[in-house]
Parts: C-alpha cells; sequence; structure tokens
C-alpha cells in the first residue's frame, strides 16, 4: 500500500510530496496533464513563501531564476515598505510559476517522488484503513492517505461532496502571452497611460514581439468559465481597455480568472485532505494564491508524515485545518477587498485615496505588508510570549544562519542556556546550543514549520510541551 497518493502536481502537490518525501513517506503524485502548463498565473513569491525554500535549502536554486524586487504597496497603491520588517527576507522574488513548478517538482524527484504524467482521477472510495483511488485508465490504486491539490475545479473535493461556499465572481480578468505587431515601445507607452486609470490592465514586455497582457474581461453570465479565451475575445477586451490590440496574434497560451472567493467547509475527510487551490479560491490581486498554497503544503507535509511514521500526538493531523483555514478565510477577505480597491467607480476610488493617505502611517502600511507577505501570521497555541505561534525569522548564530540547520525537516530546541535537553525526541527534534544576538529568549522550540511552539528555560516546562507536538518520548 501507498503512503500516500498526491492528487495534483502543481506547485502545491509537488511542495507536499517533497515534505513527505523528507521523513521517508512513500509518495505517488497523480498529474493528469501529460507535460506542464505554459500559463502563467502566478509571478512572484512573497517573503513567507521565500523562508519556506531557505528553511529546506532550496532557496539559491530560486534566486538565480528569479529577480529581486522592493516591497511595498496594497491593491496597487505603493508605498515604501517600513524598516526593520520582521524577516530577514525583506523583498518580492519575481519568478514565472513555470519556473517554481519545474524547480518544486524537481525537488521531489530528487527526494524520491513518484509522479505520474498522464494519470487522471476520477474516483475515490475510502475506509478505516485507506483510500482507493480509481484512475481515468481503469486501474486503481491504494494508499494510506489522500491529499487533493488538484485545484479550484478539485475532482477530489467534489468526489468528498465537501461544500465549497463563498461569493460568485462578477467579473473576468484575461491573461495571456501575444506577439503584437505595434512597436514595443507603443505598447508600453499605451499600457502606462492606461494603467492611470484602470488598475486591472497590464502589458509586460517579456521578449522581442512578445507581451504579457492582463486584461478586463466581460461580465461574468456563470461561473462554469473552464474554456480559455478565444483570440478574438482577448482583442475584443483589448481594444475596449486600451483602444487597440496592438496586432496582436500568436498567442502562446490565453487564461482567464474570476473575482470569486470560496473556501471549503472541511480541509479533511477522513483520510482525504485538501489543499491548495482545492481548499481557497480568491483574486489574484496581490499575488497571494501560490504562496497560500505552498504554505498549506507547508503546515501539512511534517504533520502528515508523522501520522504515518506513528509519532503523531492526538489532534495534531487535525491541527492542519485549525490553522490553515483561518489563514485562507483571512486571505479571501484581504483579496476581495483589494479587488474593490480597483474598481473605476466612484466610491471605490475615493476608499482608494482615503487608505492612501492612511498608509503614510508606518504602522497601517506595515500592518497591510505583513498581511499579503504572510509574515505576521500567528498561529493560536495558546497565552504566552508574544513569539509563540509565529515562525521565527532566519537569525545569526555563532556558527552561520538558524534556517540552514532546517534543511531536513525535523523540530529544532534552539537553547542560548546549554542546560536543556531532548533526550526521548533526538529522532524528531535537533538540539542547537547556540547563541544568537538578534534574539531575547533562553530557548526556543521550533516545530519542523519554523513556528516557535515552547519559550522559557526549565526542563520540566519543556518536557510537558514536547509531546504536544511530536509526541510521547521514545522509550
Amino acid at each position: 500500500m501507498i503512503d500516500v497518493i498526491v492528487a495534483g502536481g502543481g506547485p502545491v502537490g509537488m511542495m507536499l510530496a517533497a515534505e513527505l518525501r523528507l521523513h521517508d513517506v512513500d509518495v505517488v503524485v497523480l498529474e493528469k496533464a501529460l507535460e506542464p502548463t505554459k500559463i502563467v498565473r502566478s509571478l512572484g513569491l512573497h517573503a513567507r513563501s521565500i523562508e519556506v525554500m531557505d528553511q529546506r535549502g532550496l532557496l539559491e536554486r530560486f534566486l538565480e531564476l528569479g529577480t529581486k524586487y522592493p516591497l511595498g504597496g496594497f491593491a496597487g497603491i505603493y508605498k515604501p515598505a517600513p524598516e526593520r520588517l520582521d524577516t530577514a527576507h525583506g523583498y518580492l522574488l519575481g519568478i514565472p510559476q513555470a519556473i517554481t513548478d519545474r524547480l518544486l517538482t524537481e525537488r521531489a524527484a530528487e527526494l524520491g517522488a513518484d509522479i505520474r504524467l498522464g494519470a487522471e482521477l476520477v474516483g475515490l472510495s475510502q475506509d478505516d484503513d485507506g483510500v482507493t483511488v480509481d484512475l481515468a485508465d481503469g486501474t486503481q490504486l491504494r494508499s494510506r492517505y489522500l491529499a487533493g491539490c488538484d485545484g479550484g475545479r478539485s475532482t477530489v473535493r467534489k468526489l468528498l461532496g465537501v461544500g465549497f461556499p463563498g461569493d460568485p465572481s462578477r467579473v473576468d480578468t484575461l491573461l495571456g502571452e501575444v506577439e503584437v505587431t505595434a512597436p514595443p515601445e507603443e505598447v508600453t507607452a499605451v499600457g502606462t497611460e492606461v494603467r492611470k486609470n484602470q488598475l486591472r490592465f497590464g502589458a509586460m514586455h517579456v521578449e522581442g514581439t512578445l507581451f504579457r497582457f492582463v486584461v478586463p474581461g466581460a461580465p461574468v453570465v456563470s461561473e462554469d468559465r473552464a474554456d480559455a479565451p478565444t483570440l478574438e475575445e482577448f482583442k475584443q477586451q483589448l481594444r475596449l481597455t486600451a483602444g487597440s490590440d496592438f496586432g496582436a496574434h500568436s498567442p502562446s497560451w490565453l487564461s482567464r480568472f474570476g473575482d470569486g472567493t470560496r473556501l471549503a467547509e472541511s480541509y479533511r475527510s477522513g483520510r482525504v485532505l485538501l489543499a491548495g487551490d482545492a481548499a481557497h479560491v480568491h483574486p489574484p490581486i496581490g499575488g497571494q494564491g501560490l504562496n497560500l498554497g505552498v504554505q498549506d503544503a507547508f503546515n501539512l507535509g511534517w504533520k502528515l508524515a508523522a501520522e504515518i511514521d506513528g509519532w503523531a500526538p492526538e489532534g495534531l493531523l487535525d491541527s492542519y485545518e485549525l490553522e490553515r483555514r483561518p489563514v485562507a478565510a483571512g486571505v479571501l477577505e484581504n483579496s476581495r477587498a483589494q479587488m474593490e480597491l480597483l474598481s473605476t467607480e466612484p466610491g471605490p476610488q475615493a476608499l482608494r485615496r482615503l487608505l492612501g493617505e492612511l498608509m503614510d502611517f508606518e504602522e497601517v502600511n506595515r500592518y497591510l505588508i505583513e498581511k499579503n507577505t504572510a509574515i505576521a501570521i500567528r498561529y493560536d497555541f495558546g497565552e504566552g510570549h508574544e513569539l509563540l505561534g509565529r515562525r521565527l525569522r532566519d537569525v545569526e548564530l555563532k556558527r552561520g544562519r538558524l534556517y540552514e540547520l532546517m534543511h531536513e525537516g525535523r523540530g529544532l530546541l534552539l537553547d542560548q542556556t546549554g542546560r536543556l535537553s531532548v533526550a526521548g525526541w533526538a529522532d524528531r527534534v535537533d538540539h542547537v546550543v547556540d547563541v544568537s544576538e538578534e534574539l531575547d529568549v533562553p530557548t526556543a522550540l521550533l516545530r519542523p514549520d519554523g513556528h516557535v511552539a515552547w519559550i522559557g528555560e526549565d526542563q520540566e516546562d519543556l518536557d510537558a510541551h514536547l509531546p504536544r507536538w511530536f509526541g510521547a518520548a521514545a522509550g
């Protein structure tokens, strides 16, 4: 029997597969497509996702192929980021999703995930011992758990019958890469002028005569819009918005997205779990979608591995939904708010001007940036130190950097006293005796995802908290 089947070979599925393989979990990834998509739905990684890649030793791969941009802004209202953000990675990493997909697929394959292209899940059933998956070719697979990472139209979610309530889409936005006959400088100049009044429009020069456009679409008449726009539809919306279609032709790809927001009623049904767009959809404004999904996988991976390895404490796997569903609900709210602020109607424009004034206050600006980049997330671990429940930023130690010590996906006790021990949990938790001038607590216990689970300096208190996240001590 397979340990975990992951349905969906996008960035969320591959991130989850890689996290599971760190713990020697047997993983099969089912991806119905035969080759990677050319569609670019995401253009960058925010600070928290950059930290995630750093925690697993992947960041250099991304930095080599990406471009750093300064942080700042909300709903297209640009304000320079405040100083001293709580991260060592205070920038946006511009990198097309196709490259992110490739790097995470390579990572999962390196770690030994079994990746099967052209394998479409069409049915599932589960019992107390596992999940049976039906494939389109008539074959079946059996696993202990199934993770649905198969997008906003998730087959897994639909087969489970999990509700997906929310607000329906009202407007479309079209995306595409097309060749143009107009001079590139003319396209860029017109795009700059159009964006003064229509912030949902964008014209990005890729190379030569190739441009990537973002264009407001027509009002939505039905939510069932799985088909990509035609070239003629794309050109028509270009003409309506920019006054020209720039001689657009020979599209590399065309796509559309709506502004609907939906959140799964549950992230888990028995032995089946949902992650990424299978659990939540929202407008892409703010660039949070891929980041949110990758962070779902980062939260789920070590917990599911612990369950399979047999040391997970009661309720650990359920904490995935308890922690991540409220985060998604917050992203739905702020992305919907940002979408409203892009409207050309007088009311939203008045609100936009007011918010621009408020963002001149440093704490307002900081709050919005930390929300968009996910570095402000604090899970509810109960009362305690202000760091409890937050992820700990990468701090400098005498021996190097904290995140360099987290590549194996284990828990970590950062002990500045040298007096404590993780005896009984050493197979799950690394004990690092070191000091950091950036950290003013004696000792911090970190989960494999970097969130602070305990702070203190008393051995009995530590021994009482270790089982909550790392199960019973080894015999």
